[in-house]
């Protein structure tokens, strides 16, 4: 009796191993096996999820087949603390290995294309960013133009402005989807920054003029010229006026006060602003534009010349300078004629 009262419980006992098992069997192993393949699937790791966690989302999306697998190979992988937070853009039936890979990985971020020009002014990068990003340009545009005191740059000291403009470094950016007015802009002051790291502002403080002038004069140098031989020139022409105490009369000085406009009239150069280097000496408040690298260090080196003018002459934007009015006037009256 006792003998088959043993044989019973032993019975017993396989046959609780055997449900046991295949208990196992289906938490380990058991899928869904209606998923199709290669689908797109997006999932959130949210921060703090356990791998358990990470398993069930994996699993609930068909991208593995079992939730507790994922979490004995995240285990047995010794991968705990590697798994990353975020939102994950995965494959229907990539496995375990790919899927724990991803997750060790991370999430890969996506990034928006943005595209300033050499030359652009506020408004305009402003229209850019909101085309890209969605930003409301009305929102960037107040920020860069009344908030400059509240970005901490050192290049930014000698600004008495409250505008950015000039300081908007022209490039392509790769700027992440969700960024805010303020991340945008700092991002093209950080690359300011690293762009006139290599500039050597000496010449310019050694005619009176700061960071902020310098970048003012490379605005106005990206605005008039279109041949990279004429930005020295150009440079050159600018500081030999100061010097000389005369008016800059610099077009793209009024074109700026008037939007941009294209052409200019006569009257448009008796125009009341600061910015009309028509009306008023010296360099206007602040730059006119965001001008490149090539601009600034025009700036910063000037050619040696004593050219106190210079005509637009050439169709490919070239221009032809002159020392005296004199030969300024047979230079524009050659110009009327037409462009060579």
């Amino acid at each position: 009796m006792r003998r088959k009262a043993a044989t019973v419980a032993a019975a017993a006992s396989l046959l609780l191993l055997a449900i046991a098992a295949a208990g196992m069997w289906l938490a380990l192993f058991s899928g869904d096996g209606t998923v199709v393949p290669g689908l797109p699937a997006q999932i959130e790791i949210p921060d703090g999820a356990t791998s358990l966690d990470a398993g069930r989302a994996l699993a609930a999306a068909g991208i593995v087949a079992n939730g507790q697998m994922f979490r004995l190979r995240v285990k047995l992988a010794g991968a705990e603390q590697q798994l990353h937070p975020g939102v994950y853009d995965l494959r229907t039936g990539m496995g375990y290995s790919a899927a724990l890979e991803a997750l060790r990985k991370g999430p890969e971020v996506r990034y928006v294309t943005l595209a300033i020009p050499e030359g652009w002014t506020i408004p305009q990068v402003a229209a850019r960013v909101e085309e890209a990003l969605g930003i409301p340009r009305d929102e960037l545009t107040t920020l860069a133009t009344t908030g400059a005191k509240s970005f901490h740059f050192r290049f930014l000291e000698s600004n008495p402005t409250d505008s950015l403009e000039g300081y908007l470094f022209p490039k392509t950016y790769r700027v992440q989807p969700g960024a805010t007015a303020r991340q945008v802009l700092t991002v093209m002051l950080d690359q300011f920054e690293r762009e006139v790291s290599g500039i050597d502002p000496s010449y310019a403080k050694s005619r009176g003029v700061s960071m902020h002038g310098l970048v003012t004069i490379g605005s106005m140098i990206e605005r008039e010229t279109r041949v990279s031989a004429d930005r020295p020139l150009v440079a050159s022409v600018i500081y030999n006026r100061l010097i000389r105490d005369m008016y800059l009369e610099i077009d793209a000085t009024v074109q700026y006060v008037l939007g941009n406009k294209a052409r200019l009239l006569y009257r448009d150069l008796k125009v009341r602003s600061p910015y009309n280097t028509y009306a008023n000496k010296g360099l206007p408040p602040g730059p006119i534009a965001s001008p490149g690298l090539a601009s600034l260090q025009a700036a910063a080196a000037p050619a040696e010349t004593g050219y106190l003018y210079y005509v637009l002459t050439g169709k490919d934007g070239t221009h032809s300078f002159a020392e005296t009015q004199g030969e300024f006037l047979t230079l524009k009256a050659r110009a009327k004629k037409g462009l060579q």
